[in-house]
């Protein structure tokens, strides 16, 4: 938050001289003069030269606290286009360029990212679970170099199914599905195993490594009886959101997504943390330790709102009724 002035009547010439002598020291205040920052964006999303729009509001941020690209900041962006193996090579190439603080997305790359290297700074955005993860050893003191951004609460994946439970009548059964499904951490997957059994649903986990793998994936968990489905944060779901979403309704099969742009895309319904916001805290996170911090010191920050947002529109394509006890807890309903 700023800090509260006082106000003051000065003659005309003194503010005049003031002011000028205030205003060099302000605009590189914490920053080394002529310095110019390297950070690179490791993430498993779609490959390319430029971030892309899912990094606008991280890139916004750093340009309210003074770090603006082509003046005294430079991006490198490295995307694997869904696909983990490219990872390692990607995160060695960023070490390389001596990049002073690599930020990640989910655990993948910054677990790649951590094998790299154990002197440059990483601040990851999208972790459920870092203690969990191995990607730190605390969300207090995470040591080492890693510090960043969970979307993780105790009870977080245990709400997705209670929610999901309320829209659909009389499930026996859900498809978890995502990159990985099936390999999520042990604290997450035992949320969802025992809100499942505690209303008598079942979870099967369906992993996709691709988005040629969507239709048959989905195919199966509606064969076995999945009458909903829940997805996880994943990057290949969410690079190809639109598709996934759209095989999902040929399916009729509702969902509750890790992430609103589902719910934008024709998802039913979506409850979490807001994504944008975590990437324009993380580039606090950037500034602290370009201006000295070390990132072993900063707490794993947790959310602490949530928003429930709902596509009333879907919900009547599938032959769905929202409980208006639902609709008056949602934090938007897409007509």
């Amino acid at each position: 938050m700023p800090e509260s002035t006082v106000t003051r009547r000065w003659p005309v010439l003194p503010v005049v001289v003031a002011l000028a002598l205030l205003a060099a020291p302000l605009a590189v205040e914490g920053q080394s003069a002529g310095r110019v920052y390297q950070v690179g964006i490791l993430t498993l999303g779609a490959a390319g030269p430029r971030p892309s729009i899912w990094w606008q509001p991280f890139i916004a941020e750093l340009r309210e606290l003074n770090y603006v690209e082509g003046r005294n900041l430079v991006i490198t962006y490295s995307g694997a286009d869904a696909k983990p193996d490219r990872l390692p090579g990607l995160a060695a190439d960023l070490v390389k360029a001596k990049i002073d603080v690599i930020v990640t997305t989910g655990p993948r790359e910054t677990l790649a990212a951590k094998r790299s290297t154990s002197s440059i700074p990483i601040v990851f955005t999208v972790v459920h679970d870092p203690v969990g993860e191995g990607v730190v050893t605390s969300l207090a003191r995470p040591e080492a170099n890693i510090t960043g951004l969970t979307t993780l609460v105790p009870g977080f994946y245990q709400k997705y199914v209670e929610l999901l439970r309320e829209v659909v009548p009389a499930p026996t059964r859900f498809a978890l599905v995502g990159l990985g499904a099936s390999n999520l951490s042990s604290e997450p997957r035992q949320e969802v195993e025992n809100a499942g059994r505690a209303l008598g649903v079942d979870v099967v986990f369906f992993p996709v490594s691709g988005p040629d793998e969507f239709d048959a994936a989905l195919g199966r968990a509606k064969r076995v009886g999945a009458a909903g489905i829940i997805v996880v944060a994943d990057p290949v779901t969410s690079a190809h959101r639109q598709l996934f979403v759209r095989l999902a309704l040929k399916h009729r099969l509702p969902g509750i997504y890790w992430e609103r742009g589902y719910v934008e895309a024709g998802g039913l319904m979506t409850y979490s943390s807001n994504i944008a916001e975590l990437r324009r805290r993380a580039a606090h996170y950037v500034d602290k330790i370009l201006k000295g911090a070390k990132p072993g010191d900063l707490p794993v920050e947790q959310p602490t709102k949530f928003e429930l947002v709902i596509n009333l529109k879907t919900a009547k394509a599938l032959g769905l009724t929202i409980p208006q006890s639902l609709l008056l807890r949602a934090d938007e309903v897409i007509q």
